[in-house]
């Protein structure tokens, strides 16, 4: 019995054994397969410096462990692609609406549309006021909105001096038969224009030698009344404004146009001038005058000028404006295709098989739909044009994962993309020739500071 006791507790411990040697085997090989087919490898004390292959992490020398689900993704050729980039199958790009244009080379005629505001021209706006301490006696129907005729009476207005204006002034004339000088006339008159009185009222006081109670205040222009402040009653002192009236035969369009955009407007060009309520059109010229800039709209008002038959246009009124101008080639993308975090300008460039890569690009004017790009692609690239907004969600969500929070940098040691804040709050940046470099340990710091002419251009 203790012999075969013996024999079975024999068997039990080669059984024992051969199973865990094949355990540790299947451990073995799924370490070494895992390795093998992992895409980046970790520090488990400094998680946020990576690396494409096995060996010791430079900051602290622990054993970089595998990160077979992250790391950075790679092009078809192999290649590093910055932090962020994310890999988008097909199906899941069709759910999400993503849609792929190539970047192109524009040039020639383009159409620029904007919108406008009517305004009356400041060189042919009338404001009539009172030339002496007096009392509004009567009004006539004209108001705000009214259009009047040139020596239209809008009120009449008594003031103390207007009698004894006209009393001087007819002794002037008097004294004319006597061989006296017309310059005291002209005196008297002028005084007499300068309470309100009008050429042709004074023409008439002088025919008919008549001294009047009342001034009669009358439009100087076929005009527009763009405000009114008289009524019945009203006493009022020099200066006040009854009526400002404008003519309105010409009239400015002032147009919102993006800084960007202003280049390619020269004063003297024409612009076309739609008016949808009366569906007209209308031919303006590009003022010589300097846009000013608007805090509200944050564009710049371009000043048109044309002519308004028929007071077709009212101050106040929106019109559309379409400019025709000549574009330089440029490389050109979908506006949409551009995700503006107001810090920089991102977009996703198609590096193959479902790979996207996040560049940060430069941009210059905007005509529509499109908007130039002055740095970071080259003519042919496609690019991700739609569904860019949940593209950039995942890949920031990636680059975080990898430890950028900020703008990203590549190592031109090692190659590996690192945070600029984090690697400037540590100390591990260098200048050379203008240019700042960025690095995920000191090591890396050290070995750009001792040859930096080498590592200079791997930037």
């Amino acid at each position: 019995m203790r012999l075969v006791g013996y024999v079975a507790l024999g068997l039990l411990a080669t059984v024992a054994s051969f199973v865990a040697g094949s355990r540790w085997g299947h451990r073995r090989a799924a370490i070494t397969a895992r390795q093998e087919g992992a895409r980046a490898f970790a520090c488990p004390m400094h998680p946020q410096y990576r690396s494409d292959h096995a060996g010791d992490c430079p900051a602290c020398g622990m054993r970089l462990e595998p990160v077979p689900n992250e790391g950075q993704a790679r092009s078809s050729s192999g290649q590093h692609l910055p932090a962020g980039a994310v890999r988008v199958s097909p199906e899941r790009q069709q759910t999400i609406g993503v849609r792929l244009g190539a970047v192109e080379r524009v040039s020639g005629t383009r159409t620029l549309r904007t919108t406008g505001r009517v305004a009356p021209d400041e060189n042919a706006v009338y404001p009539l006021v009172a030339g002496a301490d007096g009392l509004v006696r009567g009004v006539r129907g004209a108001t705000t909105g009214s259009l009047v005729k040139k020596n239209e009476v809008l009120l009449s207005f008594y003031a103390p001096e207007f009698v004894n204006a006209q009393i001087s002034y007819f002794s002037g004339v008097e004294s004319l038969t006597r061989g006296a000088s017309a310059d005291g006339v002209e005196r008297f008159a002028n005084t007499l224009r300068n309470l309100g009185i009008s050429e042709q009222q004074l023409a008439e006081m002088r025919t008919s030698r008549k001294i009047n109670q009342f001034i009669d205040i009358v439009s100087p222009v076929d005009g527009f009344v763009l405000d009114r402040k008289a009524s019945v009653g009203l006493r009022c002192a020099r200066g006040f404004e009854f009526y400002r009236i404008a003519d309105l035969r010409r009239v400015w369009i002032l147009a919102d146009v993006y800084e960007n955009q202003a280049p390619f407007i020269r004063p003297g060009s024409k612009a076309r001038i739609t008016s949808q309520l009366q569906d007209r059109r209308f031919e303006a010229t590009v003022s010589r005058a300097e846009p000013t800039f608007d805090e509200a709209t944050r564009t710049l008002k371009v000043r048109l000028e044309t002519d308004n038959p028929r007071f077709a246009l009212k101050p106040g009124m929106f019109v559309d404006v379409s400019f025709d101008i000549d574009l330089p080639a440029s490389l050109a993308v979908p506006a949409e295709a551009i995700v503006d975090s107001g810090l920089r300008k991102v977009v996703f460039v198609d590096r193959g098989q479902g790979t996207f890569e996040p560049r940060a690009v430069e941009t210059g004017w905007r005509l529509a739909d499109q908007v130039e790009v002055t740095r970071g692609l080259m003519d042919g690239e496609r690019i991700v044009i739609s569904g860019t907004f949940l593209m950039d969600s995942e890949s920031r969500m990636r680059a975080s994962s990898q430890g950028i929070f900020g703008a990203a940098a590549r190592d031109p040691v090692c190659g590996m993309e690192v945070d600029e804040k984090r690697a400037a709050a540590a100390g591990r940046r260098s200048d050379y020739q203008g240019a700042t470099y960025y690095f995920c340990a000191d090591e890396c710091k050290q070995r750009f500071d001792a040859e930096p002419a080498r590592y200079g251009q791997a930037r």
